[in-house]
């Protein structure tokens, strides 16, 4: 079985001035392999943080900066075991977000769709896919929680799980 951290919308430095250690902290007790980061990290040092507990896929999002947008992709698929994630950010209202980012990956034959924007935690079933949003672990603007996400893949088998932080 292999374990992913799950973020998003994290918004360094505007929400605060790095990534809180707790997060990372989380990352490495739950022993996870591998960290995707769906966007909205606002700036590249996010990642660097990420890396001193495992590799890091990321995808941009509609706030960060020019230079984050230039270095990492609008989408991405990852294979993980025989399972196939896309990783895309999400984009327009929170309402019906997570058929429109499901539909990105429509040829992809894709598992699940990991995704950001809201700040809404999200865990659904759609038509054979596992539809995933991690929540943020950072901005409550748009969200009265806080929260990160983990992905259990085992084979093609992909389960979905929230912490919640204080």
């Amino acid at each position: 079985m292999t374990l992913i951290g799950v973020l998003s919308d994290t918004h360094i430095p505007v929400v605060a001035p790095r990534l809180p250690g707790e997060i990372l902290e989380i990352l490495e007790k739950e022993g996870i392999s591998l960290i995707l980061h769906a966007g909205d990290l606002v700036v590249s040092g996010v990642v660097d943080d990420l890396l001193e507990v495992a590799p890091v896929k990321v995808v941009a999002g509609n706030m960060d900066r020019p230079s984050v947008r230039e270095e990492w992709p609008l989408r991405d698929v990852v294979q993980v075991e025989d399972a196939r994630i896309g990783l895309i950010h999400g984009w327009g209202p929170p309402q019906g977000l997570p058929l429109r980012v499901l539909e990105a990956f429509a040829r992809d034959g894709v598992n699940c769709v990991v995704f950001g924007h809201s700040h809404v935690p999200y865990l659904e079933m759609e038509g054979g896919v596992l539809l995933f949003n991690p929540g943020t672990p950072t901005d409550t603007r748009f969200s009265s929680v806080r929260s990160l996400g983990i992905l259990e893949v085992e084979g093609g088998s992909i389960r979905g799980r929230h912490i919640f932080l204080s």
